[in-house]
């Protein structure tokens, strides 16, 4: 009966370490003296793409989310000290959670400068510290209303018109720092239950434009295609790559792992 009872203490010592040392994944690989100095800013679907194999939530033992790990096993195999983060942009709080190209906009061109616009860095600021900044929408920029005639840069009314309006300024002020190296994700789709054809087109036609219009050949600004991966020339997220195929569009872990990878691919072809 005693030994039963040690058994059972014990057991139950081992759970509670096992527990206790849960970790959260390590999100950042950073060096005293980097070669190149890298920001990504992201809101949900970006952090998925980030843990990419990892997956989100705490893991036993402490693991290096994908994308670090990744661009750290390259550091490891070419003697390299590329150092990569990740922040939230714009934060849910004083801003809100909306990085449309509107808010980039907003930010980075109606408000530039050396002080923070709602306590968010502008491209003054950013690139005083990092040599490559990539930035992303999330899957709502896919809802394109019809365009109604009236465009307007100011507005953040979901149109192609003003897309392209506030695209195009951005451009210009990427343009300002040429040093600076830019990836811009093309945007996330959304799984078909939750749009329909019309929205879905349009927002494949606005991205369409990004990659052939907007993106110029020779400048410092990159495209990373996302949007292909995710929908694999079609205009929906495939439902095998969801989070939930009838309302989730967050990419789930099979479309994380896989982006994460060609996510890298990308940054060390523009790093090199």
């Amino acid at each position: 009966m005693k030994s039963l009872k040690k058994i059972i203490i014990i057991l139950n010592i081992g759970i509670l370490v096992m527990f206790t040392s849960c970790k959260n994944p390590i999100t950042e690989l950073t060096y005293d003296d980097p070669d190149t100095k890298i920001i990504f800013l992201h809101h949900s679907t970006g952090r998925n793409v980030w843990y990419g194999d990892v997956g989100m939530g705490k893991s036993f033992g402490q693991k290096l989310c994908m994308v670090p790990r990744l661009i750290k096993e390259y550091n490891d195999q070419n003697g390299r000290k590329i150092s990569i983060e990740e922040r939230d942009f714009p934060a849910r709080e004083p801003y809100g959670w909306k990085n449309y190209p509107y808010d980039y906009y907003n930010i980075w061109v109606k408000n530039a400068g050396n002080e923070p616009f709602m306590e968010e860095p502008t491209l003054e600021m950013l690139t005083k510290e990092f040599d490559v900044i990539i930035f992303k929408h999330c899957f709502p920029v896919s809802n394109i209303e019809e365009d109604d005639g009236n465009p307007d840069i100011n507005s953040d009314k979901q149109t192609i018109t003003n897309f392209k309006l506030q695209y195009d300024t951005l451009r210009t002020k990427l343009y300002e720092f040429p040093k600076t190296k830019f990836i811009v994700w093309t945007g996330a789709a959304l799984v078909e239950p939750y749009t329909n054809p019309e929205e879905a087109s349009r927002a494949r036609e606005f991205f369409k434009w990004v990659k052939e219009e907007w993106d110029q050949p020779g400048d410092n600004i990159e495209i990373f295609d996302f949007r292909e991966i995710e929908t694999e020339g079609g205009i929906y997220l495939k439902s095998i790559y969801a989070a939930n195929p009838q309302w989730d569009s967050h990419p789930n872990k099979k479309l994380s792992k896989i982006a994460a990878q060609k996510f890298v691919d990308k940054i060390i072809e523009v790093v090199k």
